[in-house]
């Protein structure tokens, strides 16, 4: 990454931060999955739509905190 890339980002984060992290709570967690559905919305099923990585990242970060909070139905 270049120095460039850090500056863009670094530039960029403070608005992307609220939306884009690692959920800790409940609370984190419903807001997660709120802004993954507008995405979805936005995206529906379009691989090639600028924001199909956002969703795919969403994805990921709440999956990981399902894994790791809500117990499995047996």
């Amino acid at each position: 990454m270049t120095t460039h890339e850090l500056l863009t980002i670094q530039h960029v984060w403070p608005t992307l931060a609220p939306l884009i992290f690692v959920p800790q709570t409940e609370s984190e967690y419903q807001r997660l999955v709120a802004t993954l559905d507008a995405v979805i919305d936005q995206v529906g099923e379009q691989e090639s739509h600028p924001l199909a990585s956002l969703m795919d990242i969403l994805s990921v970060l709440i999956e990981q905190y399902e894994d790791d909070h809500v117990p499995e139905l047996v």
